[in-house]
């Protein structure tokens, strides 16, 4: 069974008590994302072990009832997720009262920014290829500091010396067109 077939009936109940909230529902990233004036308030999936909400700016949120998690702590700034295992854990009274808070603290400005990080250190192996070609390298610092630090993360992060050189042989054309790695899945 699929992730997406697993909690058919679950997240059906999360939608219908999404969409009586009031926010105005438009799909991003593929999926429902429940938005007031435009800023993104909620959203709902299903996953492996469990289906969930997650609140955008959900760090800001009282969370009384002690409901919220972080989706990967430490890396997650922002984002918090309610999670359920049972169709009979939905109490549409108290994600309503969590709806609400998100709103009004969307309305009051209560949004996570993100922090300025230092410039990327360019590595020797990416160096390299740029003073074998001008080109790549004039291409590469058009992209945004996010995109140019996102290339950096990719080719260097692998241990192998072989796996790095393989990424930047296959990256070095979507430097070139001006596409950032991610760029694909950010169009959704």
């Amino acid at each position: 069974m699929s992730k997406q077939n697993k909690w058919q009936e679950e997240l059906s109940v999360l939608k219908s008590i999404l969409e009586s909230s009031g926010l105005e529902k438009t799909i991003k990233w593929g999926t429902d994302v429940f938005i007031y004036k435009g800023k993104n308030i909620v959203s709902y999936g299903g996953f492996k072990n469990f289906f969930s909400l997650w609140f955008y700016n959900g760090v800001f949120l009282k969370d009384k009832h002690q409901v919220l998690v972080s989706a990967q702590e430490g890396v997650t700034k922002a984002l918090r997720q309610w999670r359920f295992t049972s169709i009979d854990e939905i109490n549409p009274d108290i994600i309503l009262e969590y709806v609400r808070e998100a709103v009004q603290n969307e309305a009051a400005g209560k949004t996570w920014k993100p922090e300025k990080s230092n410039p990327t250190a360019i590595p020797d192996i990416l160096e390299q290829e740029f003073n074998d070609d001008q080109s790549l390298k004039d291409a590469f610092f058009k992209l945004t500091p996010y995109k140019q630090k996102e290339y950096i993360e990719y080719i260097t992060s692998p241990k192998k010396e072989e796996t790095k050189l393989s990424r930047l042989k296959k990256t070095i054309p979507m430097i070139l067109a001006g596409i950032g790695i991610h760029d694909k899945y950010k169009n959704c």
